[in-house]
């Protein structure tokens, strides 16, 4: 693997998204595998919560396609590649672990020891350390070597939560304060039974979804994003629920004719992967939409490519038909 020559700069003038959303009972039931990773030592192997120190890692060679590039697909991972021997890296890594820390799950920290890794120093074309790199979506991000002021850093940062955020819907793992240090069994997080305070809504937009009436669940969800707007449950309601508005008077010949004449024509293509996601045919909807965004330019690219990111909330960023195509649409877009 080798690192590809892109500069952040060129990567974050993009239109906003609306980032990627994950199912609550997901989380939940990804929680107690995070935990007990996490307390090994490993790095989150979902989007399940974890403790803040489980977003700062040690990585090898081995595993470097766990801990790196398969979480990537989750989370931005920064790379810091350091030697004991280093008094620049003395300065740098401390930074990093720190801000890091702050960003709250919207980053990971993986630190790398060139001198047990040479391999991986040589792959990522290092000169000198610290040598700082990040990963989204499988793809390598150079951002800085040496020791940086920390506003440049944080600014650096940001732009890098900003561009997972924005053109590939990464919103990073949840992180849970008090589960540092928590047992797999985590009886505490069994005991997390208080109706929430929206539950009320959530379950009138379930009941209006049963009933058929798309427009109150869409209102419903959006009442609660509107006090709430990281709710994930409504979040990925409401995607679902818009999904299904979209498609509730569609022809579903004459759509699929229209796709069919036109590959270019981002309109169509956008219908019939509607089309294609509410039969279930998931992975064809992805596709459908990468072919196009890879035949398509300017604003049709950027709205096939906004519809392609609200459909992996429908399905739910942890669904490994999801990270596929996210990495699909990295290679189409890089």
């Amino acid at each position: 693997m080798q690192p590809r020559n892109m500069s952040m700069s060129g990567v974050v003038d993009l239109a906003a998204v609306k980032a990627a959303g994950e199912a609550k009972a997901k989380a939940e039931q990804a929680r107690a595998e995070a935990a007990r990773q996490a307390a090994q030592g490993g790095a989150p192997a979902s989007a399940g919560a974890v403790p803040p120190s489980a977003l700062v890692i040690d990585v090898d060679e081995a595993g470097f396609e766990r801990d790196v590039l398969q979480l990537s697909a989750e989370v931005p991972v920064v790379l810091d590649f350091w030697a004991e021997w280093c008094e620049p890296c003395k300065q740098l890594s401390p930074l990093l672990e720190r801000l890091t820390i702050e960003a709250n799950g919207r980053l990971l920290l993986a630190k790398v020891d060139v001198d047990s890794n040479q391999m991986l120093m040589q792959q990522f074309g290092i000169q000198g350390i610290p040598a700082v790199f990040a990963v989204v979506a499988g793809q390598v991000l150079p951002l800085f070597q040496g020791v940086a002021p920390e506003q440049e850093i944080r600014a650096t940062l940001a732009q890098l939560v900003q561009v997972a955020e924005e053109r590939f819907g990464i919103i990073g793992i949840e992180v849970d304060p008090n589960a540092e240090g928590a047992p797999a069994s985590a009886p505490a997080a069994e005991a997390e039974a208080p109706e929430g305070p929206y539950d009320a809504l959530l379950e009138a937009a379930v009941v209006a979804l049963d009933a058929g009436d798309l427009g109150g669940a869409v209102q419903a969800y959006k009442n609660v994003l509107a006090d709430d707007p990281a709710n994930i449950e409504a979040r990925l309601g409401l995607a679902q629920a818009e999904l299904l508005a979209r498609v509730k008077d569609m022809n579903p010949q004459a759509v699929r004719a229209a796709a069919a004449e036109d590959p270019k024509d981002p309109a169509a293509q956008i219908a019939a992967a509607d089309l294609d996601l509410v039969g279930g045919h998931v992975e064809d909807a992805f596709g459908r939409l990468v072919d196009t965004v890879r035949v398509t330019a300017g604003a049709d690219r950027d709205a096939v490519r906004v519809r392609l990111l609200e459909l992996f909330e429908v399905i739910g960023a942890d669904d490994p038909r999801v990270a596929a195509a996210r990495t699909a649409l990295a290679r189409v877009l890089f």
